[in-house]
């Protein structure tokens, strides 16, 4: 069987940022409080609380005079001043993207346009995102129909940015159907590099292989993304979160199998996992 792996692939700039400050901040101090998973993979979280660190949910779960870690995610102004209040230390692991879209979003909703938001409403970017919005803010999802969503609002203008992990096909496909009844659409892509530079090159793989695995959590929006592009594109494609998931009857119908992994996933799972493919 021949094994190609995807390049780029695995931990984005952002996401490996925030680990290392995370792990720094580990060795400098017994316990820290991480406020939700600081990465989408079970596996790396729970390497990491074995040095130390506690995943909560709330500001009010991290214990007055702790250190709190922010992870890539961010978070939005009034989680940000809950955690300083009670907290000794604060450390940022925003991924500098992620600022960039709650910065772009700050400044549409200061100049008077409602801001739609294409992403996952729930997911924590996007709730962090909202939180930089003094005005009218949407979501929109890319499997729904925006014309819905936006009868509510004026129909002069609006402000288009994206949760830094969508795919681009479906911001185009968004601003697109805007621009077809609103006369005015401003538009920031605020899809990071890191993700576009990763769903390129699962698309090239998938013309060159009879199979792709993708390695990655299954809470993991990007890894989520890629296994869609991979699919999208044809190939059969089997989303796995460690090497100890593989399906041996899946491999042995593959000449060839691609090998790509989510912005989220640690350098260590995916090296278990090509030991694992070059054994058989």
């Amino acid at each position: 069987m021949k094994l190609i792996v995807a390049n780029p692939t695995g931990l984005c700039f952002g996401v490996r940022r925030a680990i290392e400050q995370l792990e720094t901040t580990l060795q400098d101090n017994r316990e820290v409080f991480a406020l939700g998973s600081p990465i989408h993979n079970p596996q790396e979280v729970e390497r990491l609380e074995k040095k130390g660190l506690h995943v909560v949910e709330t500001p009010e779960e991290v214990p007055e005079g702790a250190v709190a870690f922010i992870r890539a995610h961010g978070v939005c102004p009034e989680t940000h001043r809950r955690l300083e209040a009670r907290c000794r230390v604060v450390v940022d692991g925003t991924c500098p993207f992620v600022r960039n879209a709650q910065a772009r979003a700050r400044s549409l909703a200061e100049e008077g346009y409602p801001v739609l938001i294409l992403g996952d409403r729930n997911h924590p970017e996007v709730q962090g995102i909202l939180g930089y919005v003094n005005g009218t803010a949407l979501v929109v999802s890319e499997t729904e129909e925006p014309e819905g969503i936006l009868q509510s609002l004026p129909k002069e203008r609006i402000g288009v940015l994206s949760q830094t992990t969508q795919k681009v096909a479906a911001l185009s496909d968004l601003v697109g159907r805007l621009v077809s009844w609103i006369p005015e659409v401003r538009v920031y892509n605020t899809i990071c590099r890191a993700t576009l530079a990763r769903q390129e090159s699962v698309c090239r793989l998938a013309a060159t292989v009879d199979g792709i695995l993708i390695i990655g959590g299954r809470n993991s929006a990007n890894t989520r993304k890629l296994a869609e592009i991979a699919r999208d594109a044809g190939a059969p494609t089997l989303w796995i979160e460690h090497a100890g998931e593989l399906d041996r009857s899946w491999l042995e119908q593959m000449g060839s199998v691609g090998v790509a992994a989510g912005g989220s996933t640690p350098d260590w799972l995916i090296r278990e996992l090509i030991e694992t493919l070059e054994k058989l």
